[in-house]
């Protein structure tokens, strides 16, 4: 895909929604609901622009990783719109900025409002990713929690190759109103910009990282108070030492040092 910058059509099609430099990419200063009903109209058949809108999220580990890999920076940097999916981000702009971002969008809560407005209106889920165990038992969850929601595929995320273009036309064939692909980053941006021009019939497609282990129930989230002062890292990395410490501590110093001197308002 193209970078936003010269996506004329991403662009015409996000013109109307607020923004703000937090770390060095531009941020989308909606809250949840905004987000959410942004994902409804862009499903609106009258808003389609002939491939699926491309919605990202980034948090300090991205913001890091940004900085010092010019491939994933060109990935998200080539993102219709990119959540701000970290506490942290939304405390620095609100430090610095007269146009904070509202509150953390974490996919994980966007999901489910997401879910209950395609439900009453009749939109449709495809879900990509994550082992095979994981995502059938995220979909079978989902499913019981919102009966009435089409969820018209799925399907694991360790597909290569032929396997994996089949899987793709199969996708683009079933034209859902929102593909949710959680491969992790980079994979999943990767995976956008590889198959955009095969999945022309997709409204939106959103990554979500670890999405599916949370509807699925084999992880857990943090406490409401580790999330609202910014500690949720510090909580996955309990419960994941082995992979995730060493990872936190080489990208927080520089996230940090990003958040305190990348920002700056978009009108």
């Amino acid at each position: 895909m193209l970078e936003r910058r010269v996506n004329l059509d991403g662009r015409a099609a996000t013109a109307e929604v607020p923004r703000i430099t937090v770390g060095g990419l531009r941020m989308a200063a909606l809250d949840l609901e905004a987000t959410a009903d942004f994902m409804i109209e862009a499903t609106d058949p009258d808003s389609r622009i002939g491939r699926p809108l491309f919605l990202t999220s980034a948090n300090g580990e991205v913001l890091a990783r940004c900085s010092t890999e010019p491939q994933t920076e060109r990935l998200f940097r080539a993102a219709d719109l990119i959540n701000a999916d970290g506490q942290p981000l939304v405390a620095a702009s609100k430090l610095q900025s007269w146009f904070p971002l509202p509150e953390r969008v974490a996919t994980t809560d966007l999901f489910h409002i997401v879910a209950r407005k395609a439900e009453a209106v009749g939109r449709t889920f495809y879900m990509f990713g994550a082992s095979e165990a994981e995502n059938a038992a995220a979909v079978e969850n989902v499913q019981k929690m919102y009966p009435r929601l089409k969820i018209v595929g799925r399907s694991h995320g360790y597909l290569r190759g032929e396997a994996l273009r089949a899987k793709v036309e199969e996708i683009n064939a079933l034209a859902p109103d929102y593909l949710w692909v959680a491969l992790g980053v980079p994979n999943e941006q990767a995976f956008v910009r590889d198959f955009t021009p095969h999945l022309t019939n997709v409204g939106v497609i959103k990554t979500s990282g670890g999405l599916f282990n949370f509807l699925s129930g084999s992880r857990s989230r943090a406490p409401q108070w580790m999330q609202k002062i910014g500690l949720e890292w510090a909580w996955r990395t309990l419960l994941e030492p082995r992979r995730l410490l060493w990872r936190y501590l080489t990208t927080n110093p520089r996230a940090l040092y990003l958040l305190l001197s990348r920002n700056r308002p978009i009108r």
